[in-house]
């Protein structure tokens, strides 16, 4: 009778795994003063890729996504290697396979939560194994071909997957920093483009809710990656032989659509372990086991699960212990996350003691222009305000393409963004026609001297953009095309600058 009334309670406490996610899930978004803020983390954990889907804009992201990086790593291929999301991949890959995308996602845990809504569910059959193929698709034309093919051909960065289709962007990014009040002007700033991703969102959202792990299973090119791994990742699912009847229990039981345990549509849930009657499926990482079934693995000492309960325990020690480490180190201690505010004082003295110079840290030179508006554009007479500077020319189509996102800026910002637009001294058409037919409102000017090109270091290769913080100092300086996203992260990372 005891044991009858227990067994409710005891299914409504959290698994291993759902312990697993939820930690993964904090541990990938540690610096939770990003969502008191409204702000993303810009510190040195950027560098770092984590193993699931976690959108880099997310307030809360400590880390950034590895799809992300690869897009951008494709997209830079003509001017250096990605070895190190090559190699960080390749890490990920072999140690944990699809592992990642039953354990580790955060992604992963929102679509499992969102099934849970109680309405008629989607079986799988024939149709979703055919469909779990397009993940495939995606993978090669969005995540590859595109961003490979803008930075060869056009120079060009082009995060085609994060741009177009990518749900956690637009759910942990878009909609993350909306949410907060401080960040209210960049409503100004939604167009077409967040009403598509927004619809896709709400249509996966959905699907998650009829069909277990839309997402996972149908359109993430992560999972397809992490698929090519599972044949010999060091942890996931082991079947014993010995044991094994072939009964297909654990087939017909998966969410997914495997045909057998361990495929490349596997996630290594460990859901097959509760129906398999002969106990032949545990977790392994090598052949140390991590999880086991009921009756225990085939060779176990008489003392195997006390040792696993101990190895468990320690396991769990050191992840509260890094967490605990993660959040004091991103929250308090990294100087990025004591330096982040965006809201700039009434009274401030913007004096800077920085060395005058063209590198990030550096005070920028000042200068003047003449625009073709006819107003004098002064750098010193900006202090307190974001200075966008773009050097971009008529014969330069990056340039030209590139144009509306700073247009998009400055009107979001109109108090608090200076933007000047720069061509440089060699003029092959008429440079005035080209803003002024396009309703561009940026102060366009000629640097008939090219005292500004000497300033910020320009080599004649187009476009550049530099961007100062509100004491004039350099906190970007590239040569090389900018998207809508990277103004939004410099405008945030230089109104922070004190």
């Amino acid at each position: 009778m005891d044991n009858a009334k227990a067994s409710p309670r005891r299914r409504l406490r959290p698994g291993t795994r759902r312990l697993v996610q939820l930690y993964s899930a904090l541990l990938h978004n540690a610096y939770v003063k990003g969502f008191i803020d409204g702000e993303i983390y810009k510190g040195k954990g950027k560098f770092l890729c984590a193993p699931g889907i976690n959108c880099y804009s997310c307030p809360g992201a400590a880390v950034s996504c590895p799809l992300g990086a690869l897009q951008n790593a494709l997209a830079s291929a003509g001017h250096r290697a990605g070895w190190y999301v090559l190699g960080i991949i390749l890490l990920y890959g072999a140690m944990l396979g699809r592992t990642i995308c039953g354990w580790l996602c955060p992604l992963g845990l929102v679509q499992e939560l969102l099934h849970k809504i109680p309405t008629p569910k989607i079986r799988k059959s024939r149709v979703t194994r055919a469909l779990s193929l397009l993940k495939y698709v995606i993978l090669a034309v969005f995540v590859i071909v595109l961003p490979l093919m803008y930075g060869l051909m056009y120079d060009l960065p082009l995060p085609a997957f994060c741009k177009y289709i990518c749900p956690a962007g637009t759910f942990e990014g878009a909609m993350g920093l909306l949410a907060n009040p401080a960040n209210a002007s960049m409503y100004s700033m939604l167009g077409i483009l967040f009403t598509r991703k927004f619809v896709i969102l709400t249509v996966i959202g959905l699907a998650c809710v009829f069909c277990w792990r839309s997402f996972c299973r149908f359109l993430c090119p992560l999972g397809a990656i992490w698929g090519l791994f599972n044949r010999f990742s060091m942890v996931g699912v082991r079947v014993d032989g010995d044991r094994c009847n072939n009964c297909g229990a654990c087939v017909m039981s998966c969410g997914m659509d495997v045909k057998r345990v361990g495929d490349h549509e596997c996630i290594h849930c460990a859901k097959c372990m509760d129906v398999c009657a002969r106990g032949a499926i545990s977790v392994k990482a090598g052949r140390i086991t991590l999880k086991a079934p009921g009756v225990g693995c085939a060779g176990d000492g008489p003392d195997a699960k006390v040792l696993r309960k101990r190895t468990n325990r320690v396991l769990w020690g050191a992840a509260l212990a890094v967490l605990c480490i993660a959040l004091l180190w991103f929250n308090v201690l990294d100087p990025a996350a004591r330096g982040n505010g965006t809201a700039a004082p009434a009274a401030e003295n913007w004096e800077s003691d920085a060395p005058v110079g063209r590198d990030v840290g550096c005070l920028l030179e000042d200068f003047s222009l003449t625009c073709y508006n006819g107003s004098e554009f002064r750098l010193a007479d900006t202090r307190g305000r974001v200075v966008f500077i773009n050097l971009w020319a008529t014969y330069c189509t990056p340039c030209k393409n590139e144009l509306p996102y700073f247009q998009a800026l400055y009107d979001a910002h109109p108090d608090d963004v200076v933007m000047i637009a720069v061509h440089p001294s060699l003029v092959l058409d008429d440079p005035e026609a080209y803003p002024a037919g396009k309703g561009f409102t940026i102060p366009f000017a000629t640097d008939t001297d090219d005292a500004v090109t000497r300033i910020v270091g320009s080599t004649g290769t187009l476009p550049q953009t530099v961007v100062l913080n509100r004491r004039g100092e350099v906190v970007y300086n590239q040569i090389g095309s900018v998207t809508a996203e990277m103004l939004d992260a410099l405008y945030l990372e230089a109104a922070g600058g004190r």
